[in-house]
């Protein structure tokens, strides 16, 4: 990433207007965007609020109790987004439509209801698609469903947790060895593929910028933030690199989408589940209470992470 990531002081540059004009125009100039300068200048000021209130938001979540970070934090998280996306569409939001969620969940929770088997409707309008395709370039298919297990299998810093409470791991760390990253053998046994089986695979979702050497599976990232759209994924308590071990709709999905939903399912819990939530924030009584804990720990430092990746690619 050229400059080492600091948590929000690496956003401190952002807190000037003149500096988010430049940025802004800088952008708009390489999309081919008519009239940089001038569009540039409008929403200067809206990208920088979009991003001092998440920030703020996220500095409220620290303190709050844990009945109400997953509302702090996933208000946070959107007004990170909106920053993100007008970086790429300078007439954002064009109409009310882009607004909404984008994502559904289900109304009344059940009696005997877990929160790994919830799960999530994409929409066909609102802020869910929207983002995946302005900042990914990605087409979400409306009426898809995902559930949470799903999800938290694919953050890289719940690994262990996993591997603690249901034996399994859910990722495979990547040796380093200088300039590449070394895929190791138990991965391929995974993925029950031999060696040229698999770099064919994983060659057909990895984006330019990442090449396969001729001896065995190393990979050289020629660009650290090229990682968006693919199956690899930073983990940030340990800096290493991994690779999810279920291959499924999520496998190359972008981890920002990922934390979204689990927040979003959160949040709505949080407000309107409140004899469930506070029965299991009170009474632990499963695995839920540990992962989602664990969670919202992880996603107070790696959303804003993850947004300053995007912004800075």
């Amino acid at each position: 990433m050229g400059i080492q990531y600091k948590d929000w002081k690496s956003f401190s540059v952002f807190f000037s207007a003149e500096y988010c004009q430049r940025f802004l125009k800088n952008k708009y100039q390489k999309r081919n965007i008519d009239n940089p300068e001038q569009k540039s200048y409008e929403n200067g000021y809206a990208f920088l609020y979009y991003l001092e209130h998440g920030k703020i938001y996220y500095e409220q979540a620290e303190n709050a109790p844990l009945i109400l970070k997953p509302i702090l934090l996933f208000y946070g998280l959107v007004h990170l987004i909106k920053a993100c996306i007008l970086t790429t569409d300078p007439a954002y939001p064009e109409t009310t439509a882009v607004l909404a969620h984008g994502v559904s969940t289900r109304k009344r929770k059940k009696q005997n209801y877990l929160f790994f088997q919830d799960e999530v409707k994409f929409q066909k309008n609102g802020l869910f698609p929207f983002m995946s395709e302005k900042l990914f370039h990605m087409k979400q298919l409306e009426g898809e469903k995902v559930i949470m297990e799903e999800l938290l299998q694919h953050i890289p810093e719940l690994d262990d947790l996993f591997f603690l409470l249901e034996g399994k791991r859910t990722f495979g760390k990547l040796a380093v060895d200088g300039e590449q990253l070394i895929i190791r053998e138990s991965v391929l046994d995974h993925f029950h593929m031999t060696e040229d089986r698999f770099k064919e695979f994983l060659g057909s979702k990895l984006e330019k910028g990442v090449e396969f050497s001729d001896e065995g599976l190393a990979l050289t990232l020629h660009d650290k933030t090229s990682i968006g759209v693919s199956p690899l994924k930073f983990n940030l308590e340990d800096g290493s690199y991994a690779i999810p071990l279920t291959k499924n709709q999520l496998f190359t999905f972008p981890e920002l989408l990922i934390h979204y939903l689990l927040l979003y399912n959160l949040s709505m819990i949080a407000r309107y589940e409140t004899e469930w939530w506070s029965e299991l924030t009170k009474t632990m009584p499963n695995q839920d209470y540990p992962f989602i804990a664990s969670f919202l720990d992880i996603t107070m430092k790696k959303g804003p992470f993850l947004i300053y990746q995007y912004l800075m690619k």
